[in-house]
């Protein structure tokens, strides 16, 4: 599958941090889709093409862990990023089976995280930035 321009799916419960991490994003020319948490993201996908989801691990409603869960028994799901300010060896050990690409810990700089993507898309889909992000 050639890609264009990936479409990101960045979940998480707090506004601001969903907020920036977008606009960084966005600056570097990536598509956007935001939720506010994991039930909103897994109805977004059923939706719209989603290329990778980042979720934050603690959520109303579903967490992060349950998102990938969910996914990870669907045929055609996107890859997944996990977050979270509050990771424990139980946390990694159980996205690492669900095969979760990549933890990060919170707060995650942009740097950081446009790192991981650009990891995610070109081993998923052979998919590099036309210039360097």
């Amino acid at each position: 599958m050639m890609l264009d321009i990936p479409n990101l799916l960045v979940t998480d419960d707090d506004a601001a941090f969903r907020q920036v991490v977008c606009e960084g994003l966005l600056r570097r020319g990536f598509q956007v889709t935001e939720a506010g948490d994991g039930q909103e993201a897994l109805d977004l996908m059923q939706h719209s093409t989603v290329h990778l989801a980042l979720v934050d691990q603690h959520m109303p409603r579903l967490t992060g862990l349950d998102v990938i869960r969910r996914l990870s028994e669907a045929p055609e799901s996107p890859p997944c990023v996990l977050m979270s300010a509050e990771l424990d060896d139980v946390v990694r050990a159980e996205a690492k089976r669900m095969r979760a690409f990549d933890v990060l810990s919170k707060p995650v700089r942009m740097q950081q995280l446009a790192g991981v993507i650009c990891q995610v898309l070109e081993a998923v889909y052979d998919w590099r930035p036309s210039k360097p992000l």
